[in-house]
């Protein structure tokens, strides 16, 4: 699965692309840092961003498209940027009917080091091991791109996902007609791994339903 990883932000946005094996191994397509000078109009420095990621949006297909979710800070002119760029990337992904996932800053950093308060130093170190690269990526924008794409691949499940998800209705067709889960061959541990965290999601998304 072809994931594009976009790290929003009006003076350095972070654009990462990886492909992601079905047992979780991902490889570097392409990452860069897209730059607005900021005594350009708001328009023009949106537009200079916009044409930097359409021209990677085309270049390498992605499948889908990974962001950092905004939160509110206290620098209002921060966040305004984040967010327009974060809309600007979600609208040409839009154009394109490729899917867009928003992940939050924990999320992203428990995906890749298995801790959801590591610093920026640990998820870089922790990116260039994933991906087998000898530097971690700079600007930290960069890495962090990169780390958006492969959490949203790994959590997902991408290919490996499909592949499970496509086993788990195989296995409840067997069920379904006196057979057992375990009939179902040619499961690997990958895909047995998504289908308990599908289940696991299915359950925590009933149980938030359910509360009063």
């Amino acid at each position: 699965m072809r994931v594009l990883g976009v790290d929003p932000g009006l003076t350095r946005c972070g654009v990462g692309v990886v492909d992601v094996e079905p047992d979780r191994r991902a490889r570097l397509v392409d990452v860069v840092v897209l730059r607005s000078p900021a005594d350009l109009s708001i328009e023009k420095r949106l537009a200079r961003i916009a044409d930097g990621l359409e021209a990677v949006f085309d270049e390498h297909r992605p499948q889908a498209v990974a962001l950092e979710r905004v939160f509110a800070r206290s620098d209002v002119s921060t966040i305004m940027g984040t967010a327009q760029i974060s809309g600007v990337a979600m609208l040409i992904a839009a154009r394109r009917a490729l899917p867009v996932a928003l992940h939050t800053p924990s999320e992203v950093k428990a995906s890749i080091t298995g801790y959801g308060r590591a610093d920026k130093k640990q998820v870089g170190a922790m990116v260039a091991r994933i991906l087998g690269l000898e530097e971690v990526p700079k600007p930290a924008d960069a890495a962090d791109a990169l780390a958006l794409a492969i959490c949203h691949a790994w959590r997902t499940g991408g290919v490996a996902g499909e592949a499970a998800r496509e086993a788990a209705l195989g296995a409840a067709a067997s069920a379904a007609a006196g057979r057992t889960a375990a009939d179902v061959s040619d499961l690997t541990p990958a895909q047995r791994a998504w289908i308990a965290a599908e289940r696991s999601a299915a359950v925590s998304g009933a149980a938030r339903r359910l509360k009063p």
